[in-house]
């Protein structure tokens, strides 16, 4: 398979600092060379232009924080991801989670200007689908599942022209921290979400065969993987950690799962902070998690 590997080293979404350099911490942790043991042919296409905060205003337009930039930034992640010729697995790299906003239309828009039927497997701890009107901080990355559904700032919400998520299309896995107005606004919008007490009580496997069910219609499959999804004992290198995540096993089986399905045609990896990490081991579990998508098996 041919891998393209685009990183958006962008912490203007978050709270905390450290974000941008995620991209560099996975390539470090020998993204590239696990990749090619696999088979793989793989380029790298460098990073995507990023505003450094520090250069910038801190300014709120509309309850959110460096609207402005945020937007470029995606905007430009989309374009360099829809130019991808069709057969290229596009594996993208934050960056905070904002930046799904652009690498999920991209993959939308690649080889189809009116948008493909997107299923999106949202790995998180967080739902991220607060608008700028529900959200406690003003922080975007808590908002992109929203702006990707059409709801928010029209600026992000129209970064695919009038191409839109089907709500439906969307299941999120790992999910044990949400917002009161963000938890309604899930409901009303009935998106699938998988909390850790399913995880629990269900098991991966059977979490893993409802949500390829679910989203059997669509007609391309997007795995946006944010390392706080896991335990923060096993990726402490996360600007919100919350107790309490799935395994390593847990992460691993999902992925091995969705590799043997073969629907998966798109990947992120994001939220990786080797500010707050430990020896880079976030990011080598991330790559670990991309190699286990990608065809690492045990045997």
């Amino acid at each position: 398979m041919q891998i393209s590997v685009l990183g958006i080293p962008m912490d203007l979404g978050a709270g905390r600092r450290g974000v941008d350099m995620g991209p560099s911490a996975l390539r470090n942790a020998h993204l590239a060379a696990r990749l090619r043991e696999l088979g793989h042919t793989v380029s790298d296409l460098g990073d995507v232009d990023v505003a450094i905060p520090e250069t910038l205003d801190k300014l709120e337009t509309g309850g959110l924080v460096f609207l402005d930039s945020i937007q470029h930034a995606c905007r430009s992640a989309a374009e360099r991801v829809a130019a991808l010729p069709e057969g290229v697995f596009p594996l993208t790299l934050g960056g905070d989670h904002s930046v799904s906003m652009g690498t999920v239309t991209g993959n939308a828009l690649r080889g189809k200007p009116g948008g493909a039927r997107m299923g999106l497997i949202w790995v998180d701890a967080h739902t991220d689908y607060n608008t700028p009107q529900s959200s406690p901080s003003g922080n975007i990355h808590g908002m992109p599942v929203a702006h990707l559904t059409g709801l928010g700032d029209p600026q992000l919400a129209g970064l695919g022209g009038g191409w839109h998520m089907r709500p439906e299309d969307i299941v999120m896995i790992g999910i044990r921290s949400v917002d009161g107005r963000e938890r309604d606004l899930m409901r009303e919008a009935g998106i699938k979400a998988y909390t850790m007490k399913d995880v629990d009580q269900l098991g991966m496997t059977r979490i893993y065969e409802e949500t390829l069910e679910r989203l059997s219609g669509t007609e391309r499959l997007h795995v946006s993987f944010d390392a706080d999804a896991l335990d923060p004992t096993v990726c402490p290198g996360v600007g919100t950690p919350v107790p309490g995540g799935l395994t390593y096993r847990e992460g691993h089986l999902l992925m091995e799962l969705l590799c043997e399905s073969g629907r998966v045609t798109s990947m992120d990896i994001v939220e990786v902070n080797p500010i707050l990490d430990t020896l880079n081991q976030t990011a080598e579990v991330m790559v670990g998690m991309a190699a286990s998508l990608l065809g690492q098996r045990i045997m």
